[in-house]
């Protein structure tokens, strides 16, 4: 048997590394009413960086009070906010674009937000996990006995 030896990266190669991949995702819904050919339209996501990972996680869940509750309001258009990027690899979306987003045609949106999941390796345990198990107020309905 042959063993293999892994070559250890150091600070610089990691923190050098070009590793926030990007993909075009064809949006015909988004295209302009004047396009002949809607299918030639696309949104170009990248891979979120970590800490936008974290705000994005973050981001479902809120503390009023001290209790802690559920965010999923516009959770795909949150997400799909941190990955859409312009020509210049830079955000296309901020904060007070999310309402906007979030009213757009469900299929195409959905579609975006399938796409992020999948660029950014979130699995249906990690989306659980996000959506899962909180209660509105102290004494709500519970389904355990």
């Amino acid at each position: 048997m042959i063993e293999r030896y892994l070559m250890l990266l150091s600070r610089d190669e990691i923190l050098n590394a070009d590793d926030l991949a990007t993909e075009d995702v064809p949006v015909p819904e988004w295209a302009p009413k004047t396009a002949k050919n809607p299918d030639e339209y696309a949104v170009r996501l990248r891979m979120l960086m970590g800490v936008d990972r974290d705000k994005f996680e973050a981001s479902t869940v809120e503390t009023k009070g001290g209790k802690t509750k559920q965010n999923l309001a516009n959770f795909r258009a949150r997400l799909v906010a941190l990955c859409i990027i312009n020509e210049a690899g830079e955000l296309m979306f901020n904060a007070a674009d999310i309402p906007a987003l979030g009213k757009k045609s469900s299929r195409a949106l959905g579609r975006v937000f399938d796409a992020c999941q999948k660029l950014n390796g979130f699995t249906e345990a990690d989306v659980e996990e996000l959506t899962e198990g909180f209660e509105d107020a102290p004494g709500g309905a519970s389904t355990s006995d």
